[in-house]
């Protein structure tokens, strides 16, 4: 199986296919991960790619897998990326 890419890698993708320089590219992937960060509570969309959502889990049990203990796990907030229908059809055919 292939490797994931590296952020080097995706970054010499996005400035070759671009025309940019590899600074630039960096500056790109930085200013898009920097906004996701800030917006992921209002749902923060890339086109074609997925939409970052904050999600409230409710309180459950579980349980402990080393000694089958039954435990209560609290209510949390956890992010999720929704994969794009455009993208799952892209990837899966």
């Amino acid at each position: 199986m292939a490797k994931a890419m590296t952020k080097s890698q995706i970054v010499a993708g996005v400035a070759e296919a671009t025309e940019i320089t590899k600074k630039q590219a960096v500056l790109v992937l930085e200013t898009l991960a920097g906004l996701a960060y800030k917006n992921a509570k209002n749902g923060f969309t890339v086109p074609g790619l997925g939409k970052l959502v904050l999600v409230n889990r409710k309180a459950r049990m579980g349980r402990n897998p080393a000694t089958g203990e039954t435990i209560k796990i609290k209510a949390k907030r956890v992010v999720k990326f929704r994969v794009a229908k455009a993208c799952k059809d892209a990837i899966l055919g």
